[in-house]
């Protein structure tokens, strides 16, 4: 039957269940207006001669989506890592993500390397950041010692949302124009800057999903038996064991 819904069909994602019902309850429109909050951290690839270009590369692939689903963000370019902040619909974020998945397959030519989700924030209410931009930050190396011994995932993640936070309401003072932001934003407060030691720990922390395993859990579809789906009699013949239990 052609009119067959997609959970009989082939099942749906549990997003996909949650959208659906938000649809039911509230107006088609409110869908496309909900907001959503991307941050994942990489490494950046050794061939990246300027590092300008990686954010003149995400620029220009976020000129090529729907013009409706407007990105915000920020992008921090460390020496040898990055951490990116996205806020857009859920179908943009989705796109990066894939685009990531797909850079994987580049190897080492690939932009940026090993990315891991630190954070997916869904329907989010007001956007942190006005527009989207970036910034090369030229910081000395650093080792990850002893301060992160005794350091959990929760507290250094919980670390960089926070810096993260004072960076927006920092950035709030400067006006909309460059998407490159200019030196003098971070000079007089060098301690917004995450440390490039907590985006190490945080590439290397096995409990943050990559793209892949990101995207293998959205895309797979919810196949949940309920109790109402239980019926009597049994389209199948019991035997009397069966039956019992």
């Amino acid at each position: 039957m052609e009119n067959q819904s997609a959970a009989e069909t082939g099942g749906t994602s549990f997003f996909q269940q949650l959208l659906n019902k938000r649809m039911v309850l509230n107006a088609r429109d409110d869908t496309k207006s909900l907001l959503h909050r991307l941050i994942f951290v990489s490494k950046i690839s050794s061939e990246l001669a300027d590092k300008r270009d990686l954010g003149e590369y995400w620029e220009k692939t976020f000129q090529g989506y729907n013009q409706g689903d407007y990105v915000s963000g920020l992008l921090l370019l460390y020496p040898s890592y990055t951490i990116h902040v996205l806020e857009s619909s859920s179908d943009v974020l989705y796109c990066v993500l894939r685009e990531l998945r797909n850079m994987k397959k580049q190897g080492n030519r690939a932009l940026v390397l090993d990315p891991r989700i630190v954070v997916m924030s869904h329907d989010i209410p007001s956007r942190l950041f006005s527009q989207w931009s970036y910034k090369v930050l030229h910081v000395p190396a650093q080792h990850l010692g002893d301060k992160y011994a005794n350091e959990t995932v929760d507290d250094i993640i919980s670390e960089c949302l926070t810096k993260i936070l004072k960076i927006g309401k920092h950035l709030t003072k400067y006006p909309k124009g460059s998407k490159n932001i200019p030196d003098s934003a971070f000079e007089k407060v060098p301690d917004l800057i995450i440390p490039q030691a907590s985006i190490s720990f945080l590439l290397h922390c096995k409990d943050l999903l990559t793209p892949d395993q990101f995207l293998e859990t959205y895309d797979s579809p919810l196949n949940i038996l309920m109790d109402s789906d239980r019926v009597w009699p049994t389209p199948v013949h019991l035997t009397p064991i069966q039956a019992s239990r």
